[in-house]
């Protein structure tokens, strides 16, 4: 056999002869506290009792399974295998003649917890209200060594022993703001210190909690009383006060028709806007649906809405351009349910259709008809319009305020003279003067003058006809000034004939003069003719 350890020699001690005196048992182990499902050794040993003798027995009386694993005179060494729980394995002794000696020797065994678990937090705690926290814990022994600490982050929030199979312990406290995202978990601490072992911990799972606050307050719809089909229009939804309002989801529906919201988040707020347009299939009355939902909660909001159908009246004309003296017929019809006025035509009972009919004139080039339909939703009247301009070609017009025929003008003044002609389209002005075809400058400033006067033809002309009016104008002069012109002009005009005859007879008579040198000069150049002398002047010479 292998030497036993030196554990197993200390257990045995000094094996000594048998003394003689009471027989006396005694028992050992290597260990009194062990992990659950190990071994031990224990050893029962004698003395005071003669081993010569019949009948004697040494032996363990336990309900552990155990092998003998060594023997001496006085002594055995057995092995508890797999100890599952707390034992009290007993030597025994029968000594003949002497009665049974025993000696138990107590064995504690110790487990850690097989389970140990907080349990579930709520996925949304709200603001102000109770939370209990749970921790359990199974398994675990010894139970008078095993306490369980419920903890958040680091800090300790209850600590009690393990009582009970399995055990519950809880912990309340009151989750604010602050918890949203705190770390709750529990441990169960076994202190086996004074067994000369240590302090064993088993921890669970962490927790995460997240608080919330949803006000009573509901959301805020902003949305017309009624919605048009065929027309977009924006609806939103607010609310204020959340917490943590990132991580609110938002709902807004028309109908059975979900609606594709864009949510925008500040601080506490958020507010989600979509952009609406009905059908005509969708007309009557629906409900708009907001509803905000944050953790285990929602908040929500109904509007009714009208949904209905209001294009545009119908405005039509036979033509819209015409010649003077054409028929044209207006006709103006609105949408089934709405009735409709439309200018100009005669008074009759509102229904949905109105009609006119127009010999056009000159006066109704450039008139609009308009048309309005009214029609009455969720209480309120609406309207739309729709108007037509209608053209009337018609021929040039020359009247007498526009075109004055006769026209008064002090000479020197700067004036501006206007003839307008009227005609669709609009026609070409000429006015010249009669006597000599002269034009009259129209619509142009400048200074009046006396040659301006006389009497004018101006003529409009387009593709629509002509028109033609005469016009006198008059030059007014002041008349001294004009006596002093006469004057100076019948001086002049005297001055300029004398010069002029005295002008006219000196030249004569130079012409005159000049002929007879020149006729002199010709005698004195031709042979002279013998001529008889002439007779004696017998008058007497007077003096």
């Amino acid at each position: 056999m292998a030497p036993l350890p030196a554990l197993l020699l200390a257990l045995l001690g000094v094996v000594l002869p048998a003394a003689a005196g009471d027989p006396v048992v005694m028992v050992s182990a290597t260990k009194t506290i062990l992990r659950r499902g190990t071994s031990v050794l224990v050893n029962c040993s004698f003395s005071g009792c003669d081993q010569q003798g019949l009948g004697w027995k040494l032996g363990l009386e336990t309900q552990l399974p155990k092998i003998t694993v060594d023997s001496g005179t006085n002594w055995q060494l057995f092995e508890l295998t797999e100890v599952p729980e707390d034992s009290s394995p007993m030597c025994f002794l029968t000594c003949p003649p002497w009665s049974q000696e025993t000696a138990a020797v107590s064995l504690t065994v110790f487990d850690f917890p097989e389970q140990v678990e907080l349990g579930p937090l709520p996925p949304w705690q709200p603001e102000g209200e109770d939370l209990t926290l749970r921790c359990l814990v199974a398994g675990g022994a010894p139970r008078d060594r095993l306490t369980v600490v419920l903890l958040q982050g680091q800090e300790e929030l209850k600590r009690q022993p393990v009582v009970g199979e399995p055990a519950e312990v809880t912990a309340t406290i009151r989750a604010g703001r602050n918890d949203h995202g705190a770390n709750f978990s529990c441990h169960t601490e076994l202190d086996l210190r004074s067994e000369g072992l240590e302090l064993f911990l088993n921890t669970s799972a962490t927790r995460q909690l997240q608080t919330f606050v949803l006000p009573a307050t509901p959301p805020e719809l902003a949305t017309p009383g009624a919605l048009e089909a065929g027309i977009r229009q924006l609806v939103t939804c607010s609310l204020e006060g959340l917490f943590p309002a990132l991580e609110a989801k938002v709902h807004l529906a028309l109908g059975d028709r979900k609606l594709n919201a864009t949510v925008t988040y500040h601080n506490d707020y958020l507010s989600a806007s979509a952009s609406l347009e009905v059908t005509a299939q969708e007309e009557g009355d629906q409900w708009l649906v907001c509803a905000v939902l944050l953790g285990n909660r929602s908040s929500e909001s109904r509007r009714n809405l009208t949904v209905y159908s209001f294009p545009e009246p119908i405005l039509t004309l036979t033509a819209t351009e015409v010649s003077e003296g054409d028929l044209v017929m207006v006709n103006c019809e609105a949408h089934p349910g709405a009735i409709v006025t439309l200018s100009g035509a005669p008074a009759e009972p509102l229904s949905r259709k109105s009609q006119l009919l127009l010999n056009a004139s000159s006066e109704d080039n450039g008139r609009h008809f308009s048309c309005s339909a009214a029609l009455e939703v969720a209480g309120q009247v609406l309207y739309k319009n729709r108007t037509q301009q209608l053209t009337v070609l018609y021929g040039p017009r020359l009247d007498e305020s526009d075109c004055p025929g006769n026209w008064t003008l002090p000479e020197g003044s700067k004036q501006m003279l206007r003839c307008q002609p009227w005609g669709n389209p609009p026609p070409q002005l000429r006015c010249h003067r009669k006597s000599d075809n002269t034009s009259l400058p129209i619509g142009s400033l400048r200074p009046v003058k006396r040659e301006l006067e006389g009497t004018y033809l101006c003529r409009a002309v387009s593709s629509h006809g002509e028109a033609s009016r005469e016009v006198l104008v008059t030059v007014l002069y002041n008349q001294s000034n004009m006596v002093i012109v006469i004057v100076l002009a019948t001086v002049g005009a005297i001055v300029s004939s004398v010069a002029l005859t005295t002008y006219l007879y000196n030249r004569q008579r130079k012409i005159r003069e000049y002929k007879l040198q020149k006729a002199a000069e010709a005698l004195l150049l031709k042979p002279k003719p013998h001529l008889p002398e002439p007779a004696p002047d017998l008058a007497p010479s007077q003096h």
